[in-house]
Formats: structure tokens, sequence, C-alpha cells
């Protein structure tokens, strides 16, 4: 029987390993589903919520962009897909708390770069970086 082995990996550690029945995430491309017998491909994930549906139920984290990969497993009848992820987190260890002051904090950084004549290109990109991270983690834990 065909079956799917998905990884959810950070630079830190594996976030998240285990046997699945599908994967479902966001590429610049769209939103695409992996299941067991995909065929092979790689691509990029933009910041979105990847679901991963278990016979126990369904898994989401918030990934901040990275990369997928989907290719045979090491057992034969096994696909493997891989999401690389430079940050993601389980929507239910996010600290809402924390992502609202990170919201709040960002949108002051714009607000006060918008008003000042000589605003600093990088510090505003890294605002609304943060910005969209605090939003992907506020959307993500309102599931």
């Amino acid at each position: 029987m065909a079956t799917l082995r998905v990884e959810i990996v950070t630079p830190e550690a594996p976030l998240w390993v285990g046997e699945a029945k599908a994967l479902v995430a966001r590429s610049t491309d769209g939103w695409f589903t992996v299941l067991p017998q995909h065929t092979d491909m790689v691509g990029d994930v933009v910041p979105s919520i990847v679901r991963v549906d278990t016979n126990e139920g369904s898994l989401s984290f918030a990934v901040h962009g990275g990369f997928f990969q989907v290719g045979p497993g090491v057992d034969e009848g096994v696909t493997q897909a891989t999401v690389l992820a430079g940050i993601a987190e389980n929507v239910n260890d996010i600290d809402v708390a924390r992502a609202q002051i990170a919201k709040e904090m960002a949108e002051a950084h714009i607000t006060a770069d918008t008003r000042n004549e000589q605003v600093d290109g990088a510090a505003q990109l890294l605002a609304r970086a943060d910005l969209e991270r605090a939003e992907l983690r506020l959307n993500a834990s309102n599931r």
C-alpha cells in the first residue's frame, strides 16, 4: 500500500515527522496537495498555514516561507514530502499575546518610518516582514 511520509523541518530541528494522508501548502503558484504516489517535484512555500492530514486528524503549522520537495522515500511504495522552513511553528504553540505585541510594534515602526523624511529602506523592509510574521501567527491561532 502506498504511503506518504511528511517532514516539517527548521534549521533548529524537525518540527514534525510522520505518516500522513495528505500535505496541503501554498507556493507562489498557488495551493497544492501532496498525496501518496505524488509526482516528484520541488518548489517554494510562501508564508502560510501548512496542513498535514493524518489518520488521527489534522495538524497545522505556521510556515514563514521556505521550500518543499516531494520524491520517493527510502522504502518502496513510500512518497517522501519535506517542507524546509526557516521559521515554522505548530499553531497550537503560538503565543497569541506575544504575536499581538509584535504586530503592534511593527505597525508603530512602519507608521514612524512613513512620517520620517529619511526613511531607511532596510528598516522599512524589516518592519514589514515583522508585521507579516505577526499577522500569520495571529491568523493561524484563530483557526
